[in-house]
């Protein structure tokens, strides 16, 4: 059975005539979200994407963006700070970061899907200062130490 958190969502004045974010079937984890702006974005370049909504996100939630994985294939367009997080206290414009690695310019239509968004529970850290830390079979190996792609 599927948990369910109900998410407050104001639309804007560019995001009136808009579908609200919604999952493609009964077994998608993430909801599609479309941009509420005709915009093009150069190869190379970065654009926040206006989605034309406002969320109240539940204390103890947030929601997480993430690419479209048919525009990262096909066109080489995703969002660079995956998963990006909005925060339960945050009220203003959700937008989309998104970053085109492709060779050709991106056009996005307003009402066009452009990410993806995850309602996820979050676990805050306490930290806990000690002199020492417990020994592991690793121990302080880092990148790469496990072994290189060649044993993948």
């Amino acid at each position: 059975m599927t948990n369910k958190v109900q998410i407050k969502v104001k639309r804007l004045p560019t995001g009136v005539d808009l579908p609200l974010p919604a999952y493609a079937t009964d077994g998608a984890a993430g909801m599609d979200v479309v941009a509420s702006e005709d915009m093009s974005i150069a190869p190379g370049d970065r654009k926040a994407v206006p989605t034309g909504l406002s969320v109240a996100i539940p204390e103890g939630y947030e929601i997480q963006v993430r690419p479209r994985s048919g525009l990262a294939f096909k066109h080489g367009v995703t969002v660079p700070n995956t998963p990006g997080t909005i925060d339960s206290d945050y009220r203003g414009e959700l937008k989309v970061l998104m970053i085109n690695h492709g060779t050709h310019e991106f056009k996005i239509e307003r009402g066009d899907r452009v990410a993806q968004l995850i309602v996820a529970p979050v676990t805050q850290g306490v930290w806990e200062e000690v002199d020492e830390l417990d020994d592991t079979t690793r121990g302080d190996g880092g990148f790469g130490s496990t072994g290189g792609h060649k044993e993948l």
